[in-house]
């Protein structure tokens, strides 16, 4: 086996364990999605190679913003993938071109500390400091006399027996009066409750 094939294992292996480290020892801890973690983990792998493969291509930092700016349009244009989840899927890519890009002359103790460092960030934002993750369902609601603002309680109380979600807070959208349907954002805790997925759009 090739001295460059070794190398590129074992920074394979490097970044697989940063990638596990942040996705199954602070997500997954507290988001329980599994889906994610398969997306997240793929994502990283194959955005390392890509860069480690290519790298004698004249990949400089353009062509890592180019990542970003790929991946920031398809944020815009899926409705399915929340916010926090995103925020991840941009973590792991910058963790992969990091680990793939940075010059070797900076060793693997700056490269570590500098992995280390995005691990503590995420773990003290998402976790110590107990950010809610705020997920939010877009209801089509079909009793708009509740819509009333003297019977808000009245209202949270029904969509919470018809959704099954304990809410936060409601926005109220498009109100159809020939229908009798009000389009409604629901925002809840994701994380208390998640086996609910978040859902975006509305009017």
């Amino acid at each position: 086996m090739s001295e460059e094939v070794i190398h590129l294992l074992l920074a394979f292996a490097g970044n697989l364990i940063s990638s596990l480290i942040l996705v199954l020892g602070i997500y997954h801890h507290v988001s329980k999605r599994r889906d994610f973690v398969f997306t997240f983990l793929l994502v990283s792998s194959a955005v390392f190679l890509l860069c480690n493969l290519l790298v004698e291509v004249e990949i400089d930092l353009a062509f890592a913003l180019g990542l970003f700016a790929i991946f920031g349009i398809i944020r815009y244009r899926t409705d399915a993938i929340p916010i926090r989840e995103m925020t991840y899927l941009f973590i792991v890519i910058a963790l992969a071109v990091l680990n793939a890009l940075a010059p070797q002359s900076n060793g693997i103790v700056l490269i570590s500390a500098a992995n280390a460092l995005v691990w503590g960030l995420t773990l003290v934002l998402d976790r110590l400091w107990a950010i809610r993750h705020m997920a939010t369902k877009v209801v089509i609601y079909d009793r708009v006399d509740l819509l009333s603002e003297g019977r808000r309680d009245e209202l949270i109380a029904d969509l919470e027996k018809r959704t099954g979600v304990q809410i936060v807070r409601i926005e109220i959208g498009k109100v159809d009066l020939l229908r009798d349907t009000a389009v409604i954002k629901v925002h809840f805790d994701g994380d208390s409750q998640p086996g609910h997925f978040e859902s975006q759009g509305g009017n």
